[in-house]
């Protein structure tokens, strides 16, 4: 049982109306009635109250909830002061419940505690923590039904499917007089291959709508001074980059975020792509080819105003290069000025036409239309690279049990479902070796 309560200020730092600091633990009640001199608080009520430090001194005129125990976040008692915002007053009421034997909470605790008394599982304090820091309203949806339980219900499923044929394994192991099925080894590689088509879809859809959790990363690439910097400022609607005529005036990587459409995306201005005259711009260089690697979607951008030359066909090669795994849009810039530049060389990518001077509606559209192809379906999501390595070790281990199964070498397949149920479990729960026996017993009646 964990004895020490804890306290942290549950909102975010700076001035605002309300700041809510939380208590968590056996002593959270208890310290409430003497930061307030009251004798109770009712449970799941607000209650306004003076609060007074150790000096006897008065803090603040705050609301003051009690969540009783085990029904509450943590599963512990728990006790939220609702204080004026600012800075000064939150801390103010925290240092007086660390005077009166709190302590302060370590980061994610509270997340944790409620982990640790089987209030939730980890795929819901996963969600939690990526909820606060959602790119997207459709990852806020997709992190809304994880908290739910909605990932958990289908790790279940597949866990229980696994231990099922596990039991089927391990009964032929140990029963092997018991009145079994004849075709038990076709029945179980059918019923893998199953698992193996759901484990992969769900994988396949959780890795190419990624970007829908960790925020989508465009490059803007192009040779120098084509206008990257310029489409940079129209889409943040200010000059965060440096503009000039000097070709190479962008020497590194730019990065900022901006809002298209309900997506939060992370832009990134590359310098010009050439053959470098210095070493920093060399470097530049390179981290501009690393960015295109990096990035879910490429903008490569051409100057009309200016003629086809071996820079652009550089842009060109890095466009066929990564094709078949990126998004690439490509534009032509500076169409208000005179025609120089050759549209057939890039006329089967279907160029958007547009001068950065002015606007970049359709090319915000064509990204906006792009995202959203990625947008929440039915489908269930992983929604971290730590559950999506369990699916990935999982389908490795399920892979590596057909053999041994079909040589009915069982003890060598049941070792490998062993594994993939440990990797599947690590999303939710850890797998206890009891729960096969129960299965076991259960399914097939043994020990009657």
């Amino acid at each position: 049982m964990i004895e020490d309560t804890i306290a942290a200020v549950a909102t975010a730092h700076g001035i605002g109306s309300i700041s809510i600091i939380r208590l968590s633990g056996e002593n959270s009640l208890v310290i409430s009635k003497k930061l307030s001199k009251k004798n109770d608080f009712k449970v799941r009520h607000a209650t306004l109250t003076p609060l007074y430090n150790s000096q006897d001194e008065l803090i603040d005129e705050a609301i003051v909830i009690y969540f009783k125990g085990p029904h509450s976040f943590t599963a512990e008692d728990i006790i939220e002061f609702q204080c004026h915002g600012g800075k000064i007053v939150a801390q103010q009421v925290l240092n007086a419940v660390l005077d009166l034997g709190a302590r302060i909470a370590e980061p994610g605790e509270f997340s944790k505690r409620a982990f640790l008394n089987g209030r939730i599982d980890l795929t819901e304090a996963e969600a939690i923590a990526q909820l606060i820091e959602a790119k997207s309203e459709d990852a806020a949806k997709i992190l809304a039904k994880q908290m739910k339980g909605e990932l958990k219900g289908y790790v279940e499923g597949v866990r229980d499917e696994l231990l099922n044929i596990l039991a089927y394994s391990e009964v032929t192991i140990d029963y092997a007089e018991e009145d079994l099925p004849q075709d038990l080894i076709e029945q179980i590689l059918e019923r893998l291959a199953t698992l193996n088509l759901q484990l992969s879809d769900t994988l396949f859809a959780s890795q190419s709508r990624a970007g829908l959790m960790q925020g989508f990363k465009v490059a803007i690439i192009g040779k120098p001074n084509v206008g990257k910097s310029s489409l940079l400022n129209v889409l943040l609607n200010y000059k965060r980059a440096i503009v000039s005529e000097i070709a190479g005036t962008t020497r590194d990587t730019i990065e900022e975020e901006v809002k298209i459409g309900t997506h939060l995306i992370r832009m990134v201005d590359t310098a010009g792509i050439r053959e470098a005259n210095d070493e920093i711009e060399r470097i530049g260089i390179e981290r501009s080819i690393e960015a295109i690697e990096a990035s879910d979607i490429v903008i490569a951008l051409f100057d009309n105003s200016r003629v086809f030359d071996t820079e652009d066909e550089e842009i060109l090669r890095l466009i066929k290069e990564h094709k078949d795994e990126k998004y690439f849009i490509t534009l032509l810039n500076k169409t208000d000025l005179e025609t120089k530049f050759d549209l057939r060389k890039i006329s089967h990518y279907e160029p958007i036409k547009l001068s950065c001077k002015e606007n970049a509606r359709e090319l915000i559209s064509s990204l906006e239309e792009i995202m959203d192809t990625k947008n929440v379906s039915d489908e269930i999501m992983l929604i971290s690279a730590r559950q999506i390595n369990a699916v990935k070790n999982a389908l490795n281990e399920i892979e590596e049990a057909k053999e041994p199964l079909q040589e009915q070498e069982l003890e060598i397949f049941s070792f490998h479902m062993n594994m993939a149920i440990n990797e599947i479990s690590s999303i939710t729960r850890p797998f206890e070796h009891s729960e096969m026996l129960d299965k076991m017993f259960g399914n097939f009646c043994l020990g009657k």
